[in-house]
């Protein structure tokens, strides 16, 4: 049975409990802002991973140069 607590089984009322006490602690008018921000945080992190950096040769060349004299 501590097996299962530990491996996070989580069944219906569980997910009922879950629900009914995040409606007390932040109430129903303010969840769907929190899963708006939630969802905006999420669309800004999947094209932040999807940019690919530009490669900065200008300082590169500039160092390797003073390196050699």
């Amino acid at each position: 049975m501590f097996l299962t607590i530990l491996l996070g089984f989580v069944g219906p009322w569980q997910v009922v409990l879950i629900v009914a006490i995040v409606l007390l602690m932040f109430g129903g008018k303010k969840i769907p802002e929190l899963m708006k921000g939630l969802g905006k945080g999420m669309k800004e992190f999947k094209e932040a991973t999807k940019e690919d950096p530009e490669p900065d040769t200008s300082g590169d060349s500039k160092s390797g140069e003073a390196n050699k004299k």
